[in-house]
């Protein structure tokens, strides 16, 4: 493991996006909430890296709330399944933006 890779964590993050020509969303929607899980060195490279990514994918992040690290959110008492814990383990060993769910807004 690297020293980049032990000082990185994962977040959990809910990107708001609005819409965009070419976004690839469903005809009809009005934007989309995206789950997110991205490693960073804090919780705001981690939402920059998210944007960035976003963006290039041609989607358009309008608003992103912060759930915390794994850790955080166990302290909280969030109960959360091992297919999450695996996409998370996923982002960090890749140093990558994950983009777990999809929720499309409608009228």
């Amino acid at each position: 493991m690297s020293d980049r890779s032990r000082r990185q964590k994962v977040y959990t993050l809910l990107v708001e996006a609005g819409r965009r020509e070419g976004d690839g969303l469903p005809e009809g929607t009005t934007g989309a909430a995206l789950l997110c899980y991205a490693s960073g060195v804090d919780e705001a490279e981690a939402v920059r890296e998210t944007v960035a990514v976003l963006k290039a994918a041609g989607l358009n992040p309008l608003d992103v709330s912060g759930y915390g690290t794994l850790e955080e959110r166990l302290a909280e008492g969030h109960d959360i399944p091992e297919e999450e814990r695996a996409l998370m383990d996923r982002a960090l060993a890749e140093n990558a933006v994950i983009v777990a769910q999809v929720t499309p807004f409608r009228d």
